[in-house]
């Protein structure tokens, strides 16, 4: 192999040099301080655990995202973690008693087999927080400013804030029996808005005639709240979990549109990243003229089910990394 050749580094993969990794340093140092004082509980867990463990709760979505090996020592797969939510689920569900809310911020590298988004990064430095055993609307809020006292600190400007819920999604879906394919190529068709797709696919199914118009109006509401909310209560079921979910939406946007941090709100209804084990709330910030997402969170109750300790759960991650270059 050429000298030449060795020193690539793999795609998506980077390094700091001096200056960068100074300014990444300040920026750790700034976070934690700020998380601390929020109250929340620093953990550095283990950059390997066995498979099995990474896998459950929150980290079912990240199967095809996780490196794995053998360990010689046990025999046992092991995988490298790919995001260190579920690995603070993990650490809440089995070292803290179930009947306290539980505050854990950790920051660490993370190694995934391919990018979240084409040309990003596979070996991000992940930042987050999470609440677990608050099942409150406040506790959502609480970890929302915190993801903008997050990217204030990294001295991104007025980011712009996309909001949805997934409770209104599964609610339209609970009673249909979709087969995993038909699902995932439902999301998918979601995710990328494609409404003569959707209406193709819908008649060729036989989902109810209600939740086939309901869905057909659902990938058409995103946009500004005070245009959203309202066209949602006219074009969704009226039950008590979309109601329930959209008036927490238009609650959070009233505190958020009052937040002079942020420039802009964004609801989309149909913005299902996650939908797999988030239950409720999802979010996600952007800077002001770019398309880079720069932290996402939201709400994932039941969490700990796995290890007999359920309980809600809500929380934000971002790329430290990213907001460097961003902030």
């Amino acid at each position: 192999m050429s000298a030449q050749r060795a020193a690539f580094l793999p795609d998506g993969v980077e390094e700091l040099l001096p200056d960068a990794a100074w300014m990444a340093e300040d920026l750790r140092r700034r976070l934690l301080d700020h998380y601390r004082e929020r109250g929340y509980g620093l953990i550095l867990p283990p950059l390997v655990e066995h498979l099995d463990s990474l896998l459950v709760g929150a980290g079912e979505d990240l199967e095809e995202q996780t490196f794995r090996f053998v360990d010689p020592a046990s025999g046992r797969m092991l995988g490298v973690r790919a995001d260190m939510t579920p690995q603070a689920a993990r650490i809440a569900a089995t070292r803290f008693p179930a009947d306290q809310a539980v505050r854990l911020c950790y920051l660490g590298s993370v190694l995934r087999t391919h990018p979240d988004t084409p040309g990003g990064a596979r070996a991000p430095r992940q930042v987050g927080c999470e609440l677990f055993g608050d099942a409150s609307l406040e506790g959502d809020m609480e970890v929302l400013d915190l993801m903008i006292g997050t990217l204030s600190l990294a001295g991104v400007r007025e980011p712009l804030v996309d909001l949805g819920h997934i409770g209104i999604y599964s609610h339209l879906l609970a009673d249909c029996a979709l087969k995993p394919a038909d699902e995932h190529v439902l999301f998918d068709i979601l995710q990328r808005k494609c409404v003569p797709e959707l209406g193709e696919w819908l008649r060729a199914t036989g989902l109810p005639a209600a939740t086939r118009d309901a869905l057909t109006e659902l990938i058409e509401l995103h946009g500004p709240p005070e245009q959203v909310l309202p066209a949602a209560r006219e074009a969704l079921p009226d039950s008590e979990p979309v109601k329930a979910a959209l008036l927490a939406l238009e609650t959070v946007s009233e505190r958020l549109q009052a937040n002079p941090a942020i420039a802009g709100l964004h609801i989309d209804l149909s913005e299902l990243r996650g939908y797999r084990y988030q239950t409720g709330l999802s979010y996600a910030a952007f800077g002001s003229g770019s398309a880079r997402e720069l932290a996402r969170g939201g709400r994932y109750d039941g969490i700990g089910d796995i290890y007999g300790a359920p309980r809600p759960a809500t929380g934000f991650s971002a790329d430290l990394n990213e907001l460097l270059a961003l902030g």
